[in-house]
């Protein structure tokens, strides 16, 4: 397609930027898609909203939509698309799928329909939700395979795509495109804190496992290591979080910051001396990457997603997961002076390949390409196996970093 071609794009996802449960995969939506919408393509979003929310807002270029709440979304949003956007002539549809699938082919009207998947949880659901509300989850990532097969995929890494391709989708019909980092103002402090101090920094979920993280604190403590530890999110595991740690006994040496604004969580990832995530899985580590562009290295579970933005022994350490005496050995061998200085310029080398220019450039040449491959098939080509929406276009290449 001619570079100027402008596409009219229709986003669902579970959140907006702005709802106070946002996370990393509306970080995502909105640096990718709010700089699609300011290089001129027409970007419209339908998600969720919460108590006193606008019903419909324009964030970052993108028009918003809202309609339903947290776990009412995905019964409103076909309704609120027959009324609202149905006769609106989208050139793509793009299911941002984080949480449950909203099985958007099945009622948006689109040229091409997309699938975007940041992680699945899988029995991960069950550490975390209630057991009624992990079993849907459990229970409708089971139909993905039908819903979706045949459609072209974008994952934001390895393991994500290997998902998709155990649960029957075909992997060579999966763009990995990984995720960014917003890198301007990021890079190492001038000085450290003075005391060794892990820090931990996102959404305060029981899944994520911090628990973990003040458990081997705990141990060095015990072994005589005067380490510190900086807990900085929020969310509703905090209060097991604060009560873990005074069980240990380390009131004194664990700050819970809440959450942190830009500059203040820079601030923490650059003068902490090592950066910990210890999640069973995750879709992509960006907080590793945000730590490694401040020049701190990462010490992490080695599971999906974390053991791709983690470079065991040269940017951080990879500990098998639950394994308490081997994280707190790798904590401990991350906090040595040298080990730390080492790692962490590594890591902040590392970390100036994600861009999240270079994302949106890579998702902008994969839609052209579908967009491409539609017009090559109306136009009565010979078959390019698509049939209709179904591959990836030729020449796309996987973006990994």
């Amino acid at each position: 397609m001619p570079s100027r071609t402008r596409l009219r794009i229709l986003v669902a996802n579970w959140q907006d930027r702005e709802n106070p449960n946002a996370g990393g995969a509306e970080e995502h939506l909105h640096q990718v898609f709010g700089r699609l919408a300011g290089r001129g393509h027409r970007v419209t979003l339908l998600c969720s909203g919460w108590p006193g929310a606008a019903p419909d807002a324009e964030l970052d270029g993108i028009r918003v939509h809202r309609t339903g709440g947290r776990h009412t979304f995905n019964l409103a949003a076909p309704g609120y698309y027959e009324r609202h956007l149905r006769d609106e002539p989208f050139d793509i549809s793009v299911e941002d799928l984080n949480k449950v699938p909203m099985l958007a082919p099945r009622w948006a009207r689109a040229r091409v329909h997309l699938l975007l998947v940041h992680h699945l949880f899988g029995a991960t659901a069950f550490k975390e939700a209630n057991p009624l509300l992990a079993t849907a989850t459990w229970l409708f990532e089971r139909i993905i395979p039908a819903v979706y097969r045949g459609l072209p995929c974008v994952a934001v890494s390895d393991s994500t795509r290997d998902d998709l391709a155990r649960r029957g989708l075909d992997p060579t019909r999966v763009a990995v495109i990984r995720n960014g980092v917003e890198l301007e103002g990021l890079g190492p402090a001038t000085t450290r804190f003075p005391d060794p101090t892990v820090v931990y920094l996102g959404r305060l979920k029981r899944y994520k496992r911090v628990d973990l993280v003040l458990h081997a604190i705990a141990r060095l403590r015990g072994q005589g290591t005067n380490v510190r530890m900086i807990v900085a999110g929020k969310g509703d595991a905090r209060a097991h979080l604060e009560a873990t740690a005074r069980r240990l006994g380390m009131r004194d040496s664990v700050h819970f910051a809440g959450f942190v604004p830009d500059e203040e969580k820079h601030e923490l990832l650059s003068r902490s001396w090592v950066h910990a995530l210890t999640s069973p899985k995750e879709g992509w580590g960006i907080t590793s990457i945000e730590a490694s562009a401040c020049g701190t290295p990462t010490v992490a579970s080695d599971s999906p997603g974390l053991r791709e933005t983690v470079r065991h022994g040269e940017t951080g350490f990879l500990v098998p997961h639950g394994d308490g005496e081997a994280l707190a050995a790798a904590l401990a061998a991350a906090l040595e002076p040298a080990n730390r200085d080492r790692m962490g310029r590594a890591a902040h080398d590392m970390a100036q390949r994600y861009s999240w220019e270079g994302v949106t450039d890579a998702f902008e040449d994969l839609l052209r390409g579908l967009m491409g491959e539609v017009a090559t098939a109306q136009f009565g080509a010979a078959d390019s196996g698509l049939r209709g929406v179904g591959n990836l276009p030729r020449g796309v290449p996987s973006v990994t970093g």
